[in-house]
């Protein structure tokens, strides 16, 4: 098995430019880079991570922790952290919490138990205490869709309650009087957010809200189906909906239309976060852009300074909703 020592000797140069090229260092130039690299092809060397860690007590490893491995939404963010990472060097450990609190804490110290340098956690069951102490412990921590007072610049968050507002006001200045909502489960934080945008935009039109217009799902688009199925069956009229994520949204449509129903003829409907296939629905379904990828890369970009001492790094923590209208939606005939 070859040595540094003997890709030191092949490429010519000393034993700390061959440990700075390993440990992707910007302080060697392209040439000298591309010298070393060649000689550890050509030796078939293959660095010993255990003994790097040992020697930089880094694991070059960062644990990142979500509610679900599945789906647009998240999927989106786990690649785009891992791109991030990965495109310096570093390597990601998944683990998914299922916004249940017990499984949320035992995966934390799972990721922890793995070396990693820094955690970057989705979570929703945990309490701020919780991650107040967990952020006041020997791993740091970056947090997204959560703000932590302890560490404001390591917090990723999109103004949920703007987004909701804006889809409601959309469907309301087309001539909406009757909108009901599809909720997200309201004990997370995300989910009370985005009623309250919805709330807020019926009363400021004058609007009084029904609570037979709420139904209440899991973000799972089953629950949409089901909450769609609730609301046609309490008899209220309602001419608009806005579905606090896209998933409920489909599953709201499938209903419909298992009934009948055209959209937009029939119901005009909103959803939120933007995932990849919304645009090619049929009609495309208008959403709220929740720009999940960018708030991956930028909490990947947290761990590379405040870890990793990357220079340089563009780092944004506080997003803004923006409407995103298509087909989904038409004006109501008064």
């Amino acid at each position: 098995m070859a040595t540094i020592y003997e890709v030191s000797e092949l490429a010519g140069v000393s034993l700390a430019t061959v440990s700075r090229v390993l440990n992707n260092s910007d302080k060697v130039s392209p040439a000298t880079r591309a010298k070393v690299e060649a000689a550890m092809r050509e030796l078939g060397y293959r660095p010993n991570t255990i003994a790097q860690s040992l020697a930089s007590n880094r694991s070059n490893s960062v644990g990142v922790l979500v509610p679900e491995l599945d789906g647009a939404f998240f999927g989106i963010m786990l690649s785009s952290i891992e791109d991030e990472l990965r495109a310096a060097g570093k390597h990601v450990i998944f683990s998914a919490g299922h916004s249940d609190e017990e499984k949320e804490k035992a995966s934390i110290e799972f990721l922890a138990s793995r070396q990693c340098d820094a955690l970057i956690l989705h979570v929703f069951a945990v309490s701020d205490e919780y991650l107040g102490t967990l952020a006041n412990g020997p791993v740091p921590i970056a947090l997204i869709g959560r703000n932590l007072p302890e560490i404001p610049g390591r917090c990723f968050s999109l103004d949920n309650e703007e987004g909701s507002y804006q889809a409601t006001r959309a469907l309301v200045e087309l001539g909406h009087r009757k909108v009901a909502y599809l909720a997200g489960p309201l004990w997370k934080s995300d989910a009370r957010a985005r009623f309250v945008g919805f709330q807020r935009a019926l009363a400021e039109s004058g609007l009084s809200f029904d609570q037979a217009l709420l139904a209440e799902g899991n973000y799972q688009e089953a629950s949409g189906k089901q909450g769609m199925r609730s609301l046609l069956r309490a008899g209220k009229p309602f001419t608009g909906l806005v579905s606090a994520n896209d998933e409920m949204a489909i599953g709201a449509i499938e209903e419909v239309r298992e009934r009948g129903m055209v959209i937009p003829d029939d119901l005009s409907i909103i959803g939120f976060d933007n995932v990849f296939f919304t645009r090619f629905m049929n009609p495309a379904l208008s959403t709220v852009n929740y720009p999940i990828d960018v708030m991956g890369r930028m909490a990947a970009r947290s761990v590379l300074r405040d870890v990793y001492g990357q220079e340089g790094l563009e780092i944004r923590n506080r997003f803004e909703p923006a409407l995103v209208r298509r087909a989904s939606v038409a004006r109501h005939a008064q």
